[in-house]
């Protein structure tokens, strides 16, 4: 299960949908559930987070996938796609550019 991808339809906002697997190339729909806009609320139309929808690859603009993607068995209980883990690195502060910051 790859979670937090974003779905891109033909004349619609794009979804957030967590996929049953990657499309493979001679995949004719897209397979995934857990349908949400992209502030967190579900559709109009999605009844139930439990169901499983279709959608024809014809109507697909494009789909973005995490660069790394979460899985059920990588997945951390209560962490949620785009969480940072504990083991990401904390990014060095460059000196030169916060002191030319400060003198501006």
């Amino acid at each position: 299960m790859i979670r937090g991808a974003f779905l891109h339809l033909l004349n619609e906002q794009p979804l957030l949908v967590d996929l049953a697997a990657m499309p493979g190339p001679g995949d004719a729909a897209i397979v995934c559930t857990n349908i949400r806009m992209t502030n967190g609320r579900r559709p109009a139309w999605v009844g139930n987070g439990e169901h499983w929808f279709l959608f024809p690859l014809a109507q697909v603009r494009f789909l973005e996938v995490p660069a790394a993607p979460s899985t059920e068995d990588a997945a951390e209980p209560g962490r949620g796609a785009g969480t940072p883990s504990a083991e990401e690195p904390d990014l060095e502060l460059d000196e030169e550019l916060l002191r030319r910051i400060r003198e501006t």
